[in-house]
């Protein structure tokens, strides 16, 4: 009988390695330089031997806070080959926000670029469970490891430990209608089909170029297409982050073929001076993920010829999850289309049962590539996986042809230029300030955001609060992108039956522009 325990899991590198050593798998979009299978896989040998040496085997943790580099993708691929789990830190994160991280997973290691430096410095002494702190460039500390140790290493790593399909591969953080984050734990059953059911589904080939500079901190940065080009052979080119010249330019070189964005990526493109002149002739896709995308955009892209269309994923489920056939992306606007192949959907009411045709529910989600779970947080994961299916919290519909499409979210979380802001945990924070009563974030339409928070606030009897000195609290305790835009200063919140906050009735008093 098959198993996930039986399942064999490959040293991924050192089979493309094998099958294709001369194809480029990477490239530096800042310096140009490329990086063939055969060399990539030596430098994750080398840096698995590092890991060796740091004391790092099976199971052990390695935090990363770092930008989008070709060394990142190195520690990702040694995590693969020595069995440690990855735990990408969000660089966004304010530093109590990484302290609770670091305390949850108990990273043996914490890799960090120069950048970072003071944010590692202020987590020092409070990241107990870090016994090497490993600088990509400049130290933070005299004290510390470099990367460039790995350089003196063997390039070849003969001892891999044997996993399996349930073994962690990358403990990848998002939020919760808690407050609370909690780590989605994506093994290497999840994200070898996540790649399969990508290649299958999405036709990639192995002459497909994609650029990389959605942030491997995210599941998009790393497996929308990261690791199913990995998969099949494919480049990814990295960059540091989003530049929107930087894109034009790489779309100019004729190379690219794949480009995966939130949708605020793709407005700042359209409203670029270059957008009139760009062409997007070689891109076979464009996609969208990680927001609700603005009708106009799909329309701006499809007067160049170019079948933009909009995905569906979260953490827990790979994330690719649908696939919107070529000849349907303008006749089903805003659709997700099919599940890929090998996963199976249902959309359901909240006694369980099937919905019918065109009549919304939840989304509910299963297959191989489904998260097992979330680390060290049994009661989330029972709520979250019931009989093999993950709840997903997000309402859908299917039409009569059978075509998927999202509809919107039974959680309340606000999507900010593709980040989750979770209500509950910014509100916690804000709850913490003397002067504050009663609060609650509401999302309200933004142009460039698609979204943005807006704080709700009943002060305490006497005090005095401006909206500049509430944000300035939130500011030194929160990511910048979780702080609200605006704040209102009301009497009282109102109130359900059952005593809650009605967050449908502040939607419609205070969520307008």
């Amino acid at each position: 009988m098959f198993t996930q325990k039986s399942h064999y899991i490959p040293d991924w590198l050192e089979k493309r390695a094998t099958l294709s050593p001369n194809r480029v798998a990477l490239e530096d979009a800042e310096t140009g330089r490329s990086v063939t299978y055969r060399e990539w896989n030596l430098a994750a040998n080398r840096t698995a031997n590092l890991l060796l040496a740091l004391g790092i085997r099976k199971g052990d943790r390695v935090a990363i806070l770092a930008t989008n580099c070709i060394e990142y993708l190195d520690v990702v691929m040694a995590c693969n080959k020595t069995g440690a789990i990855l735990q990408n830190l969000n660089w966004r994160l304010a530093v109590p926000e990484l302290e609770g991280l670091i305390a949850d997973a108990e990273p043996t290691v914490l890799i960090y670029g120069e950048e970072f430096a003071d944010t590692v410095n202020k987590l020092r002494g409070k990241a107990g469970s870090v016994r090497h702190f490993v600088a990509l460039g400049e130290r933070a500390s005299d004290s510390d490891r470099h990367f460039s140790e790995r350089l003196s290493l063997p390039d070849e790593f003969p001892n891999r430990p044997e996993l399996s399909a349930d073994d962690p591969w990358v403990i990848c953080y998002t939020g919760g209608t808690t407050g609370l984050p909690k780590g989605a734990i994506l093994s290497h059953g999840n994200i070898i089909w996540n790649a399969v059911n990508t290649v299958a589904s999405w036709g990639l080939t192995p002459d497909d170029v994609a650029i990389l500079n959605a942030p491997l901190f995210h599941t998009g940065g790393l497996n929308v297409f990261t690791m199913p080009l990995a998969h099949i052979g494919g480049k990814s080119i990295v960059c540091k982050g989003f530049d929107v010249d930087q894109v034009f330019d790489l779309i100019a070189g004729g190379e690219v073929t794949l480009f995966f964005g939130v949708p605020t990526m793709f407005i700042m493109m359209q409203q670029h001076p270059r957008w009139d002149e760009a062409d997007f002739g070689n891109l076979k896709l464009v996609i969208s993920g990680g927001a609700p995308c603005p009708m106009p955009v799909f329309e701006k892209f499809w007067a160049k010829g170019v079948d933009f269309k909009t995905g569906y994923g979260l953490t827990e489920a790979g994330p690719n999850t649908f696939w919107l056939p070529k000849e349907d992306v303008r006749r089903k606007p805003g659709y997700v289309g099919f599940p890929l192949f090998h996963i199976g959907v249902k959309i359901v009411r909240p006694d369980g049962s099937e919905c019918d045709p065109d009549e919304p529910g939840e989304l509910l989600i299963r297959g191989p590539h489904v998260t097992p779970g979330y680390w060290n947080n049994p009661e989330a994961t029972a709520r979250t996986i019931v009989d093999g299916w993950l709840h997903t919290g997000d309402i859908a519909v299917r039409d009569s042809e059978g075509y998927y499409k999202i509809a919107g979210r039974i959680k309340h979380m606000i999507i900010s230029g593709g980040e989750n802001i979770y209500p509950a945990e910014v509100e916690s924070v804000m709850y913490g300030h003397p002067a504050v009563a009663q609060a609650a974030l509401i999302g309200v339409p933004d142009e460039k955001w698609g979204e943005v928070g807006r704080a709700i606030v009943v002060l305490e009897p006497g005090a005095s609060l401006t909206e500049g000195e509430l944000l300035e609290y939130l500011r030194e305790r929160l990511a910048r992108y979780k702080v609200p835009k605006s704040v209102v200063f009301v009497d009282d919140l109102p109130k359900t039956g059952a005593g809650k906050i009605d967050r449908r009735e502040l939607e419609r008093l205070y969520g307008g522009h």
